[in-house]
């Protein structure tokens, strides 16, 4: 699928869908920070469950205490911040549960991150969940075609270092 974008696939990689849902335009996102990208360049994905998996191989960089964003970094450098739905840092960790901690090693499939879609729905602005390449602004980053993704298994990302 991305071969065509970046030719030699051992300079890129992809990122893997993190959940099942649908893909949605990071400007869509109804949240400014992810939707004018000042985070940086990505996809927002509307979840069917309530599970998150590693979407590549790397070492986990941040876990917020909440549990409602974690952050991963590739060997390449590229770091990719996985955060559920909007304003659920409120949510203070409720309904959120970590397998993971931070300095672990993961690879595509692990799971990091459960969370209850029904009570995110009820207590968050949204359960959007935006997966971004923190630092694109040193990566070429490709958003995949196709809308519906299944997690650990529908490429959603193609990144490569400049």
């Amino acid at each position: 699928m991305f071969k065509k974008l970046f030719g030699n696939k051992s300079t890129a990689f992809n990122v893997i869908s993190p959940l099942s849902g649908k893909k949605v335009a990071l400007e869509e996102v109804p949240d400014p920070v992810f939707s004018q990208k000042m985070m940086g360049e990505g996809v927002a994905i509307e979840p069917k469950d309530g599970y998150v998996f590693s979407p590549l191989e790397g070492t986990i960089v941040q876990l917020f205490p909440t549990k409602h964003a974690i952050g991963l970094e590739t060997k390449s450098g590229a770091e990719v911040l996985i955060h559920i739905g909007l304003e659920t840092v409120a949510m203070e960790g409720e309904g959120f549960e970590a397998f993971v901690s931070k300095g672990d090693k993961v690879k595509v499939g692990d799971k990091l991150i459960s969370f209850d879609l029904g009570l995110v729905k009820e207590k968050a602005k949204s359960t959007l969940t935006p997966i971004i390449i923190t630092n694109s602004d040193e990566f070429d980053v490709q958003v995949a075609e196709g809308v519906e993704l299944n997690a650990v298994s529908t490429p959603i990302l193609s990144v490569k270092k400049k």
